[in-house]
């Protein structure tokens, strides 16, 4: 099976939604540094991507919509979690 950009950033995305959920189960304060750096991270790849070449055959822009999805789902974790 072959693996592209976008369901790789959709691996990743998963990963950390899960990790994300089970973090939050414990958060009990404004102090989540695993989802800020999650956060972070996903800001990141949204950003290489932005820069990236070409379109990829609308895999990049499919996958910065996955990331943006992403962020507002470990954003909303943060917010149950405080």
């Amino acid at each position: 099976m072959k693996f592209n950009l976008a369901h790789l950033l959709l691996a990743f995305t998963v990963g950390i939604l899960i990790a994300g959920g089970a973090f939050i189960g414990n958060a009990h304060a404004a102090n989540q540094p695993h989802m800020y750096n999650a956060l972070d991270s996903l800001r990141n790849a949204r950003h290489q991507l932005e820069i990236a070449e070409s379109d990829k055959g609308g895999h990049r822009t499919r996958a910065i919509s996955i990331i943006d999805e992403a962020i507002g789902e470990v954003k909303l974790g943060i917010d149950a979690g405080n």
